[in-house]
Order: structure tokens, then C-alpha cells, then sequence
């Protein structure tokens, strides 16, 4: 029949169907990887083949649709809407099916609410969030990017990337806003918390996301030792003090994180 489309995958020939210039900005979006998320105008377009009057526009698009952002360099990264529309297919990873049994016994233990996130430049995205209790940060959800600079998932993250990666992100992420009272304000303080993460192997965020809410996170490791996400557990300041989060909750998530990352087939080696 004439203009009738196919039932079921089986039916599509490759090419039949194609729409070309949405392929385009497919193989344009497919060039930003966790190892080079950041592309300038014309290494894209000679990396697509795509001519470069075409590339531009097709990236200008994805930059007024909210796909892509431009940065001050000139150079191109994605930007929230991707990341937000990833977080659906982050819900059924691995990563997310190892983790959520052990952060839901970790929610259990401590009664509060558990989080597992990566980064995402000077952001971090949420792919699990099960709440136990009342937090300020209520409105988080699976999807949900936070500043990575305010977060103790983000600067664990930060601590443990590259260190070319994480100059290039720095004052980028204390540019981001924040409520919490005891937010960084400059890059050479972060960086020497960074360091004090690195050494010490958790992060605490202290009411510097946002007043009354404190956390305190451990890396989850793949195979091979890398740090590839982190898991937190959220509190409120006014029932979790210093000391307890470093005596008693502390502990209890870097157990949980060395659980998940032996899953993933650490060892636990150096």
C-alpha cells in the first residue's frame, strides 16, 4: 500500500527510512565521549565528513534545542537536555541494577536517603535516588543534574579524574549557583579539598549545596580501579553532626561502595 510504514523493526530495510539530516546531527551527537566530551566546529566536521557550513548548522541547532552548549573557548559539549534524556536509559544500566540492592540496604541501615551518580563536566546526574527521609533537596530525582563543586558526589568525582580534565572544569563548576552556606568560592580552595578527598578516599559536603543538608560519599570502581561513579547518603545538619557522619556514616558508605565496586569486578587493590 502506498505511504504505509512498517509494523515492526523486521520490516525496515537499512536506509529506507532514513532521514538524512537527523543522521547527521546522530553522528555529530555520537562524537562526544566521556574521553573527549568537548569538539570544536571543525574537528567535528572533519571527524563526520560532514561539510563544515553543514556541521554548523546542524550544531546550531542542537545548541538552540538545548543538546549541545557552546562554551567560551568556542569549543561544543553537551548540555543538560542530553543528559537528563540519558538518565531514562541509565535506570535499566548495569551500573544502576548492581547498585540499587545494595543502596537500598544502605538506606535501610542508616535510615536516610542513598544516591548513585556520575560526573557530567562540572555537573553530576543522578541514575538512582532512593529516599528514606525528608531532605531539602526533596525535588532530585532520577535525571537530575546538581554542581558537582556543591556536591560530595561531585568533588569525589573531581578528586579522583584526570587532573587535565578537572583544571579544565574547575572554574566552571564554582561558576555554577549555589544556596549552601559554606559553598567554595575559588578554585585553589576546591582543589586542596580535592586533594584531601584523593587522600582520605570520601567526601563530605557540609551546607555548601544548601542550608541544613550535609552527605558524605565513596567511589564505586570498575574492574580496573577507575573511578566511574560515586554513592552518597543525604542528611539533615540538625541529626547528623561532623563527628557522627566521620564515626558512624562514613564507615557504613565506603562498605557499601566497596560492595558495588566488587560487583563490577574490583578486587580491591591498589
Amino acid at each position: 500500500m502506498t505511504g504505509a510504514t512498517p509494523d515492526a523493526p523486521a520490516d525496515i530495510k537499512r536506509g529506507q527510512y532514513t532521514v538524512e539530516a537527523l543522521a547527521k546531527g546522530l553522528r555529530v551527537m555520537s562524537l562526544f565521549t566521556e574521553r573527549q566530551p568537548e569538539w570544536r566546529l571543525r574537528d567535528i566536521a572533519q571527524a563526520t565528513g560532514i561539510p563544515t557550513p553543514t556541521a554548523f548548522r546542524i550544531v546550531a541547532t542542537l545548541v538552540e534545542e538545548g543538546y549541545l552548549e557552546q562554551l567560551d573557548d568556542g569549543q561544543y559539549r553537551p548540555d543538560v537536555k542530553v543528559l537528563t534524556l540519558g538518565g531514562a536509559a541509565l535506570r535499566a544500566s548495569d551500573l544502576a541494577t548492581l547498585a540499587t540492592p545494595r543502596l537500598r540496604r544502605l538506606g535501610e541501615q542508616t535510615g536516610e536517603t542513598t544516591n548513585l551518580a556520575v560526573l557530567a563536566g562540572d555537573r553530576i546526574l543522578y541514575i538512582v535516588r532512593l529516599r528514606n527521609a525528608d531532605l531539602v533537596t526533596a525535588n532530585i530525582q532520577v535525571g537530575s543534574t546538581l554542581p558537582a563543586a556543591f556536591t560530595s558526589i561531585g568533588k569525589l568525582l573531581l578528586a579522583f579524574a584526570p587532573a587535565k580534565e578537572t583544571a579544565a572544569t574547575l572554574d566552571r563548576a564554582l561558576a555554577l549557583p549555589s544556596s549552601g552556606p559554606n559553598a567554595i568560592a575559588d578554585a585553589g580552595s576546591l582543589r586542596l579539598e580535592l586533594a584531601e578527598i584523593r587522600e582520605r578516599g570520601w567526601a563530605l559536603q557540609d551546607e555548601e549545596l544548601a542550608l541544613g543538608l550535609r552527605s558524605v560519599a565513596a567511589p564505586v570502581r570498575d574492574a580496573d580501579g577507575a573511578v566511574i561513579a560515586g554513592i552518597n547518603v543525604a542528611v539533615q545538619s540538625s541529626t547528623w553532626p561532623s563527628q557522627r557522619l566521620r564515626d558512624e556514616l562514613a564507615p557504613a558508605v565506603l562498605a557499601a561502595a566497596d560492595e558495588i565496586s566488587g560487583l563490577l569486578g574490583w578486587s580491591g587493590a591498589a
